[in-house]
């Protein structure tokens, strides 16, 4: 089984880096760890404080597809942070690649 790591960038809307990383350091990321998901690093970028990064890893293609498929679905995630953070999200794009320690 050969780990992955999925790298996830977003375009936020203008002025809202700073309510972005609050939602995901006090709200997301701890939902990812409460389920399970390994969380690497997140943050805003060096050179653009509306642009955002998210890491996180897993022990395959398969495992990732089938854990973020739960916690998407989940009701934690539904009922709770989804809609504010989604709403400042203007684009989003997603890389995978095999992880190595």
């Amino acid at each position: 089984m050969s780990k992955v790591v999925e790298i996830l960038q977003y375009r936020l809307q203008a002025g809202s880096g700073k309510r972005f990383h609050h939602l995901m350091q006090h709200d997301s990321v701890p939902l990812h760890k409460a389920a399970g998901i390994t969380v690497l690093e997140h943050g805003v970028s060096l050179h653009d404080p509306d642009a955002y990064y998210l890491m996180r890893r897993f022990d395959g293609m398969a495992e990732m597809e089938q854990v973020l498929q739960a916690f998407y679905r989940s009701k934690a995630w539904l009922e709770g942070p989804r809609t504010e953070i989604v709403a400042l999200i203007e684009e989003s794009h997603r890389v995978v690649l095999p992880y190595q320690s």
